[in-house]
């Protein structure tokens, strides 16, 4: 049974949109084939698209401390029409912060277990100056989800 696996990318930047890219192609490697992938930007993003997947990648930056507007606005719009529609269900994040990430790692954290999703791993922090390493490090998040939702681990 084919499943779907929605991408919320914030990449307001080269260097976030190549996250973003890296994300979205590790989920679409061609050993995995029973997986759709949308991405989108939380911008974009409205309850039904949540409603059709069977797991979801997030994907922001950390501002002043915290995790994105644009992904908060996401959650101010599609929080409450989500609680308890997706109980269970597996999600990773990744967070691009120029700091040390602890308080968009606590922010996602606390919004995932009220959403009562799963989360697959730790979130993902790639903090301090931009390393090429850290497309690697999206891009195996990524595999390892699509694999994972593909093989029914998840």
């Amino acid at each position: 049974m084919t499943k779907n696996l929605l991408i919320i990318a914030h990449a307001p930047s080269k260097n976030t949109r190549m996250l973003a890219k890296a994300a979205l192609l590790g989920a679409s490697h061609p050993d995995i084939g029973e997986v759709n992938v949308m991405a989108m930007s939380p911008f974009d993003v409205r309850v039904e698209e949540l409603e059709k997947a069977d797991g979801v990648i997030i994907g922001t930056t950390e501002n002043i401390g915290y995790m994105a507007g644009a992904t908060k606005d996401m959650f101010d719009r599609c929080y409450n029409d989500w609680l308890d529609q997706k109980q269970g269900m597996p999600v990773a994040f990744y967070i691009r912060a120029g700091l040390d990430g602890t308080a968009t790692k606590n922010a996602l954290t606390a919004i995932s277990n009220a959403q009562k999703w799963r989360m697959i791993a730790e979130p993902l922090i790639l903090h301090g100056e931009w390393q090429d390493s850290y497309q690697e490090e999206v891009r195996d998040l990524a595999i390892g989800f699509a694999m994972g939702l593909e093989d029914g681990i998840f």
